[in-house]
């Protein structure tokens, strides 16, 4: 597992308790010994984890070891077939986009994939799509409606991509076009932040009915390292603006700009990926039963985003 900064001292005991496992599992000094660290190594990580900064947050919410969008298709959808394609341009591996069923109900499926090893990485762009990833998310909307599908939406981004091409091709047209398609949507939206959400990349997939951050995700309108270089002319200073934009889950909910917080396990997602995506997959089923009842969805869209900043 990659080990991040503050979580050396939980590294620290394991190397402790794999030394001594390694002398004489039938010394029963050795095994009392051995339950002694790894109480202690629990309620430390139990610890550091309740305490987390908003930079430590955002170490935690890019793990490359987080599950995935992928993973969450995986897990959650059965049948998946997966769609490529804008009809326009090409495809955008960035993001993964088709229909399936979701414990039982048709559903169409459209999130950001980051990858899991290099080689993902570099194929999928790490997560940062192009024009044409947001063209075929707005196709992918347009089959969904079509066909009633309510839409599930994951959100892992460190922000849409910035190169020549993209802008060339539209890319500020092309996010806007699809945060109007959202609002436009006719049917119930439902979006997750299973990891990174960055800036107007992010919000092109978060325009739902209900939204929803995993504990130790991140929110923000640019990263850190963007915000520090614009602010304080020093990308150094990441720590500092992660502070100021309040980015973590517990700021965004207080702020009701999402609806609810989906417990991580202790010590984060990657820690232990199939308790974590099935509490993403509970909250879903429990969300899309609760708009249900809601009789004007887009109505319901639109008067959650004009409110956000609405002082009374």
């Amino acid at each position: 597992m990659i080990i991040l900064d503050f979580e050396k001292p939980i590294f620290e005991l394991d190397a402790k308790i794999q030394e001594l496992k390694k002398l004489n599992s039938e010394d029963l000094n050795i095994l009392e010994e051995i339950k002694k660290l790894e109480y202690k190594q629990k309620k430390l990580l139990k610890q550091i984890y309740s305490e987390l900064s908003p930079w430590q947050k955002v170490q935690v919410a890019r793990h490359p070891e987080r599950p995935k969008t992928s993973d969450y298709i995986g897990a959650l959808i059965e049948d998946f077939v997966p769609l490529a394609g804008d009809r326009l341009f090409g495809d955008d591996l960035a993001i993964t986009a088709g229909i399936g069923r979701f414990r039982g109900m048709s559903v169409a499926v459209i999130g950001q994939e980051k990858g899991k090893d290099t080689d993902g990485r570099i194929k999928h762009n790490f997560g940062m799509p192009h024009p044409e990833g947001y063209r075929k998310a707005c196709r992918i909307m347009d089959l969904a409606e079509k066909f009633k599908l309510p839409l599930l939406t994951f959100i892992d981004t460190a922000g849409a991509y910035p190169g020549v091409g993209a802008e060339e091709r539209g890319q500020a047209e092309a996010i806007a076009k699809c945060i109007e398609r959202s609002l436009n949507f006719q049917g119930p939206i439902i979006a997750t932040i299973i990891g990174e959400g960055g800036s107007g990349g992010a919000v092109a997939l978060a325009v739902a009915n209900q939204i929803f951050m995993l504990e130790h995700s991140v929110y923000s309108v640019i990263s850190p390292e963007g915000c520090a270089s614009i602010l304080y002319r020093n990308p150094e200073k990441a720590s500092d603006a992660a502070n100021a934009l309040k980015l973590t889950a517990q700021d965004l909910l207080s702020f009701k700009i999402i609806d609810a917080i989906i417990e991580e396990p202790i010590g984060g997602a990657h820690r232990d990926a199939e308790t974590t995506i099935k509490h993403v997959g509970d909250k879903i089923k429990s969300a899309l039963h609760e708009v249900s009842g809601v009789s004007d969805l887009r109505s319901h869209r639109s008067e959650k985003f004009l409110n956000f900043g609405r002082v009374a």
